[in-house]
């Protein structure tokens, strides 16, 4: 599975209202996908939301050295995927971070993904916290 930003907010935060819920989804997955646009959007929303920087980051640290989690590190040609996906979307209202998550989940073959967020839906995988 894809673990998007609000999944990794869930996961994180035992305040969030699906954290067990995606502790559960964690623990049952056999693959467990990021890239470093979720970390970076992960970090500002955890900030904005109020939650200690010291722990966000924390947490950060702890996903990057964790082996069971790969990481990709978006590159120029999966950047410019993304935006290619966007000008084909322009009715939607996507972020480049969920059009660099669709484009990966296909190019690896992964349907699901730790989130809260509709549009993964709207693009057709299936989103794990609702």
């Amino acid at each position: 599975m894809l673990l998007d930003t609000s999944g990794l907010l869930c996961l994180h935060y035992q305040t969030e209202p699906l954290h067990t819920q995606a502790c559960a989804a964690y623990k049952k997955a056999t693959i467990r996908l990021t890239h470093s646009y979720i970390i970076a959007e992960y970090v500002a929303l955890a900030t904005a939301r109020r939650f200690p920087r010291s722990s966000a980051l924390a947490f950060v640290v702890d996903l990057l050295d964790n082996p069971d989690i790969e990481t990709v590190w978006v590159d120029e040609p999966l950047h410019r995927e993304a935006v290619v996906l966007l000008m084909a979307r322009q009715d939607k209202t996507y972020s480049l971070c969920d059009a660099v998550s669709f484009v990966l989940m296909r190019q690896r073959g992964i349907t699901e993904a730790l989130t809260t967020d509709r549009h993964f839906e709207r693009e057709g995988f299936t989103r794990l916290l609702a």
